[in-house]
């Protein structure tokens, strides 16, 4: 499973990393995406990075702001965020697939995502 960790409450206009941990499997071999969901709002996707480290944005409101990146040898994910505008609260989560070109119900993993709160 896939353990997102690192949000909080931030202003508008903050920053914060979130990692994406897994257990029980090498995160090396996989793509690894990140989601979020907002209230009342379908969950989209943000960021992919392949198992080569190659990058695919989804189209979204979050380019030029957020950057996706891992490090193999922690087993883990990132997604660095900056200039958080209110309207980017959601639950984000990360989650995991053969490759960044599968769709959203092929990725698994999930785990229970982690609240971002933008808000001054």
């Amino acid at each position: 499973q896939l353990q997102a960790f690192g949000g909080g409450s931030v202003q508008p206009g903050g920053s914060l990393r979130l990692s994406c941990a897994a257990s029980g499997f090498t995160l090396r071999n996989y793509a690894i995406a990140w989601f979020r969901q907002a209230p009342g709002k379908e969950r989209e996707g943000m960021q992919c990075i392949s198992s080569s480290g190659s990058t695919t944005y989804y189209p979204n409101s979050v380019a030029g702001r957020f950057t996706i990146s891992r490090d193999n040898a922690k087993n883990t994910a990132y997604l660095q965020m900056t200039s958080l505008k209110p309207e980017d609260t959601a639950v984000y989560y990360c989650a995991s697939a053969s490759g960044c070109d599968a769709p959203m119900r092929a990725f698994g993993s999930w785990g229970p995502g982690t609240l971002v709160t933008v808000s001054s």
